[in-house]
């Protein structure tokens, strides 16, 4: 490798708006703050929900439920 090329690949910390925090190794030199992470998002914690807004999801089964098994 060329020296002086490549940004240096330090260690920070990121911390999550919940409270997480853990280290990662990045190309960025100061610590990172994310509002999302694993521990808190709903598709990872399992309280994901499906938002039917105006009957959609029962439309489309009246129109293709004989098609969809």
């Amino acid at each position: 490798m060329m020296k002086d090329v490549h940004p240096n690949y330090t260690e920070i910390k990121v911390t999550c708006s919940c409270g997480n925090a853990f280290t990662t190794r990045s190309t960025m030199a100061k610590d990172l703050h994310i509002e999302v992470c694993a521990q808190c998002h709903p598709f990872y914690t399992g309280k994901q929900k499906v938002v039917d807004t105006a009957g959609r999801i029962e439309k489309f089964k009246n129109k293709y439920g004989s098609m969809v098994r």
